[in-house]
């Protein structure tokens, strides 16, 4: 589980019939709290949008540099070796 600091904020929050009835199920056969449960539903959730959130920063700089190069998948090694031997000199 994620740690956000140890202190535990009170939460209230309604969940449909259904929603009350499958976690409270899933809590006696997992042997956890539902407030476990929940803590770690909302860790996943936020872990999933913080992904997501890298995968669209990086997709938007997809195509926003240009080299000028045709060959950058062909040679992309010697691209990364001149590179590196300018920057030793």
């Amino acid at each position: 589980m994620m740690c956000y600091g140890d202190v535990m904020v009170r939460t209230q929050l309604q969940l449909t019939e259904d929603q009350a009835r499958a976690l409270r199920l899933l809590s006696g056969q997992k042997g956890k709290s539902m407030s476990d449960l929940v803590r770690e539903s909302v860790d996943l959730l936020l872990r999933e949008e913080a992904r997501s959130s890298a995968v669209e920063r990086a997709l938007n700089a997809v195509g926003r540099f240009r080299s000028g190069k045709s060959d950058i998948a062909l040679n992309h090694n010697d691209y990364v070796a001149e590179a590196y031997s300018e920057r030793e000199s």
